[in-house]
């Protein structure tokens, strides 16, 4: 029997690398404290919004996470390796960037909304999904609640929850047009504005406008990214299962 605690699993961290993002730095922490704390061990690669253009760039891989740093240098790179985890059932999270084009995508490739934008990456567009924050998150904490039920509640076992924030871009549109469609808000600031995205049905499907990995230290991993790793374990211990 395959020991799932000990299985390594492949994550595609998608996004573009820079030292000067700070949840990028902390990744390395995260993983770390993942292996020693939990026993789950993520084989991480980044792969460049650039490279996820390619349709195959996150096949394979047990979990895709598209991490914070917009504006990416490809958006439809980004949309792409949403896509693959959302219609293949790979594990998949998307932080604060990945949160807004976890919508966008949803939006244009769901709901049929092809005109949808994010306006960071066109200010210009006649129907921005994504638009600038009344006020401003950049190093902001914020009150999240989290609708009981969901996934989000179970992980992190509370109603409510203070998180950290770095973006100033979120959903300004479509909000109805998207949970028609399947997608779940199911955590909220305290004016009921999306801060928590979850798609019912998909083995793992999770996006956040917050950065759980801004929580603490780095030394232990915020309930969402260790729900992550978890999923790609399970997706790593089926995958190695099946026949060749």
């Amino acid at each position: 029997m395959t020991d799932t605690a000990a299985q390594i699993a492949r994550v595609a961290l998608v996004g573009d690398r820079s030292p000067n993002v700070v949840s990028h730095t902390r990744v390395p922490l995260l993983l770390d404290a993942l292996a020693s704390r939990d026993r789950l061990v993520l084989d991480a690669y980044w792969i460049s919004s650039e490279e996820a253009e390619d349709a195959g760039a996150v096949r394979g891989f047990d979990a895709v996470w598209a991490v914070p740093g917009s504006p990416y240098r490809s958006e439809a790179g980004v949309l792409s390796a949403i896509r693959t985890a959302r219609e293949e059932g790979i594990p998949f999270l998307g932080t604060c960037g990945g949160f807004q084009h976890a919508l966008l995508e949803y939006a244009r490739n769901v709901c049929g909304l092809a005109h949808a934008a994010h306006a960071e990456n066109d200010p210009e567009a006649e129907d921005p999904l994504i638009a600038p924050l009344a006020c401003s998150l950049v190093g902001h904490e914020g009150v999240v609640t989290l609708e009981p039920g969901s996934l989000a509640y179970s992980l992190i076992g509370s109603g409510r929850t203070v998180e950290r924030y770095f973006c100033a871009y979120g959903p300004a549109r479509h909000l109805d047009t998207l949970r028609a469609h399947g997608l779940r808000f199911t955590g909220h600031d305290e004016d009921g504005r999306p801060r928590v995205a979850e798609l019912p049905g998909h083995p793992f499907f999770m996006a956040s406008l917050f950065q759980p990995e801004l929580s603490g230290d780095g030394s232990r991993p915020h309930p969402v990214v260790r729900a992550l790793a978890r999923a790609a374990v399970g997706h790593a211990a089926r995958r190695t299962r099946q026949p060749a």
